[in-house]
């Protein structure tokens, strides 16, 4: 499984990004996304879900600014992110497995499958 992410870049607070997920098609009848971003010298977080049947969670830091859709024709989920705070700042990245359990609490270490990473930079 591959995923590509594309739509970092650097906005103002209050500004807004979207950022995308492409992953190479599956035949996993559980398959789980994330979203999950890393600021260098912490740990791991992860900010959003999108499991089986379109299942979303959302970390309660991001609860009401960020949103999930997933384009199945072009197997891309999106993380639309709103009202960008400076905390946001770290880099994104797109995590997946084959969980039957999808939930923002799962541990980032548990996804097998990982992205490259995108920058998020949220500054004044």
């Amino acid at each position: 499984l591959q995923l590509v992410e594309s739509g970092g870049g650097s906005v103002h607070p209050g500004g807004s990004l979207r950022l995308s997920c492409k992953h190479s098609p599956t035949t996993y009848s559980s398959f789980c996304m994330a979203w999950v971003r890393q600021v260098p010298g912490k740990e791991r977080e992860a900010v959003a879900t999108f499991g089986k049947d379109g299942y979303k969670m959302f970390a309660d830091s991001v609860k009401g600014r960020f949103t999930l859709s997933k384009d199945n024709a072009r197997n891309t989920l999106y993380l639309q992110m709103n009202n960008l705070k400076p905390e946001d700042t770290a880099t994104y990245y797109c995590a997946a497995d084959n969980f039957v359990v999808c939930r923002v609490s799962r541990l980032p270490q548990e996804y097998n499958y990982w992205g490259q990473g995108t920058q998020v930079s949220v500054s004044s």
